[in-house]
């Protein structure tokens, strides 16, 4: 499973992008500011561009992991009845851990995390919990069918 998030929007203080699966937008996303992050950098220079919970992870490819418990969302009751606290996780990503793909509605609920829901806001991201349910739902049958799920993060 391939997922595709651009990033459409750059802004101050945020970035919005959409994501893709299958050349189908599915929802919204919303991530910290985007200060020129990337895979091709290397960790030092993405460390010294990064401000610590107030930057977007760099764009690149990332393998996705369902099978992490997090400790910060797993004892929640939503995410314990959706996905028994196993959260989807971006790993190996450069200059950054535990970056992780969950619900939020600002930019103050990323804290360098990918949020999904509907950008009907300015900033914002609202329906964010039907939206992760649903994007849930497809990633789990992916990955109980043994596939490799992955995100390429990119500019528009």
């Amino acid at each position: 499973m391939e997922l595709i998030l651009i990033r459409n929007y750059k802004c101050n203080g945020y970035t919005i992008g959409h994501l893709y699966y299958n050349d189908k937008m599915i929802c919204d996303t919303l991530e910290d500011a985007d200060r020129g992050l990337s895979q091709e950098l290397s960790v030092e220079e993405n460390l010294h561009r990064k401000l610590k919970s107030i930057t977007a992870i760099p764009t690149g490819t990332y393998t996705i992991s369902m099978t992490t418990y997090s400790n910060a969302f797993g004892p929640r009751p939503f995410y314990k009845e959706i996905c028994n606290g196993r959260m989807p996780r971006l790993l190996d990503v450069k200059a950054f851990e535990g970056v992780l793909i969950h619900c939020g509605n600002t930019v103050k609920d990323t804290d360098g995390c990918i949020l999904v829901g509907e950008n009907k806001i300015k900033g914002q991201v609202i329906n964010s919990r039907d939206t992760f349910k649903k994007l849930y739902a497809l990633m789990k049958a992916a990955h109980d069918l043994g596939e490799t799920i992955t995100i390429t993060i990119k500019d528009k």
